[in-house]
């Protein structure tokens, strides 16, 4: 199909090219630090599959070699470059949302297990970037509870909560044994919230003009709270290739100096969310400060 393509099952055979400048990694998180690191060394520019690696330590290293180099290092949190999440950043750099609140969201379905992560390091980077994309910051701590029901301990449903300064809050629920599939965010400001349903094709967003108001005569007896019941938008989203821009934003990256979205401190944040949430779960959901 492609005879100008060439294939080989030798890294090192892609190393040495000197007419290969960038190397795409979507292989097991386990094998992410060797391979990204070789490839580093070798000056390719490198576009690694989430999570960046299984180690904060070893993101710090990719990055100190990234930067030492003078090569990109990007992480393909692929959400970050959808119609829906681009126009959910839109709408929240615009204030139409007002002052963000809470995220809260479930990525749930039958499977796939994996080997070698848990259920969080398998579906929650998705919406941790998101999360991330939109609120800026970094979570003050993390808590997390999880159980294995198989043999190799690895978490297959888990709650992860992250605590941010303002009383923001963000709770993702993660799942391989749900009987239904879910993907669905809920986006929460002081004016108006919205529904991101990834599993719509066309109405993905909805925009709801609700809210409250606690009235200022409340008291520790009562609290009196107004609340507000608007209309509902549902926005018509450009419709594009997700991994095309993605892609995209890595050549940008290499040929023309620019910052991609998804860079390598976003990926860091990531593993360094991940990894506080599985301290987490082994002491049984105590609280994680970042």
């Amino acid at each position: 199909m492609y005879p100008g393509m060439t294939m080989t099952a030798n890294l090192q055979d892609i190393l040495d090219d000197p007419t290969v400048d960038a190397l795409v990694i979507a292989t097991p998180v386990y094998t992410h630090f060797d391979l990204a690191s070789r490839a580093l060394r070798a000056g390719k520019h490198v576009l690694l599959e989430k999570p960046m690696t299984s180690t904060v330590d070893e993101a710090n290293q990719l990055i100190d070699l990234a930067e030492t180099s003078g090569r990109v290092l990007m992480v393909d949190h692929t959400y970050l470059y959808t119609p829906a999440v681009r126009q959910m950043k839109t709408y929240v750099d615009e204030g139409m949302l007002g002052q963000l609140q809470y995220v809260d969201s479930t990525r749930i379905n039958l499977g796939l297990f994996q080997t070698d992560v848990n259920v969080l390091w398998d579906l929650a980077p998705h919406d941790i970037s998101i999360c991330r994309h939109l609120l800026g910051g970094k979570p003050v701590s993390v808590q997390a509870v999880g159980m294995s029901h198989t043999d190799n301990q690895l978490e297959n449903i888990a709650f992860l909560t992250l605590f941010y300064p303002e009383n923001r809050i963000a709770h993702f629920n993660c799942s391989w044994i749900s009987p239904v599939k879910i993907r669905q965010m809920l986006v929460g400001g002081d004016k108006k919230m919205i529904v991101f349903n990834d599993l719509e094709t066309t109405e993905k967003l909805r925009i709801y003009d609700k809210g409250y108001t606690v009235l200022p005569q409340s008291d520790r007896e009562r609290i009196l709270v107004d609340y507000r019941t608007g209309d509902i938008m549902i926005p018509k989203i450009p419709q594009f290739e997700a991994l095309a821009e993605l892609a995209k934003d890595f050549r940008d990256a290499i040929q023309e100096g620019k910052a991609p979205v998804s860079d390598y401190l976003s990926g860091l944040e990531v593993v360094e969310i991940l990894a506080a949430a599985d301290r987490s779960i082994k002491q049984k959901g105590r609280e994680i400060i970042l």
